[in-house]
């Protein structure tokens, strides 16, 4: 078990202590409301699963290296900025998605610029953010967090050689 497993235990437990030290019907409703949770994503995330064993085992790992190792430079932020953009998904998804290349030999700088861009600018979010905050908002947003990502990338690569 990981660190991050051992504390997601610890906390489940103690609120499902708490929810039934509390004895206001909170236990079941918590219960109830996770085995929803659990039903509607649990075929996504068994396709994601499958989804980053096949990229982990057909990704060149020659090309990853070429294109956003270490050596890269900019083009490889740039590319990594532009991967990140595109990734579908939440983090269970993305996450081990972006962990392939970066055990692949990515470097440090675009593994940060992906995650950055993903976070800061996935294309997926425009539909959402249009309707609610409109053109201008979203123009405004997207043209500065165009450059975040590229910065967090720099400043990994410098930082942490």
């Amino acid at each position: 078990m990981t660190t991050a497993t051992i504390v997601l235990w610890i906390i489940s437990l103690g609120l499902l202590l708490y929810a039934w030290w509390r004895g206001d019907g909170s236990l079941h409703k918590g219960l109830e409301l996770g085995w929803q949770t659990m039903k509607r994503n649990a075929l996504l995330l068994v396709i994601a699963f499958m989804l980053v064993g096949f990229v982990n085992v057909l990704s060149p790992t020659n090309l990853i290296q070429d294109w956003i190792g270490p050596d890269s430079g900019l083009r490889g932020l740039v590319l990594a900025e532009v991967i990140g953009m595109l990734l579908p998904g939440g983090p269970y998804v993305v996450f081990p998605l972006i962990a392939v290349p970066y055990s692949s030999g990515a470097g440090l700088g675009p593994a940060v610029t992906i995650i950055t861009s993903w976070s800061t600018q996935a294309l997926l979010t425009i539909s959402f953010e249009l309707p609610f905050l409109g053109w201008r908002f979203t123009a405004i947003r997207w043209g500065l967090g165009l450059v975040v990502p590229l910065l967090a990338g720099l400043g990994a690569m410098f930082l942490f050689r």
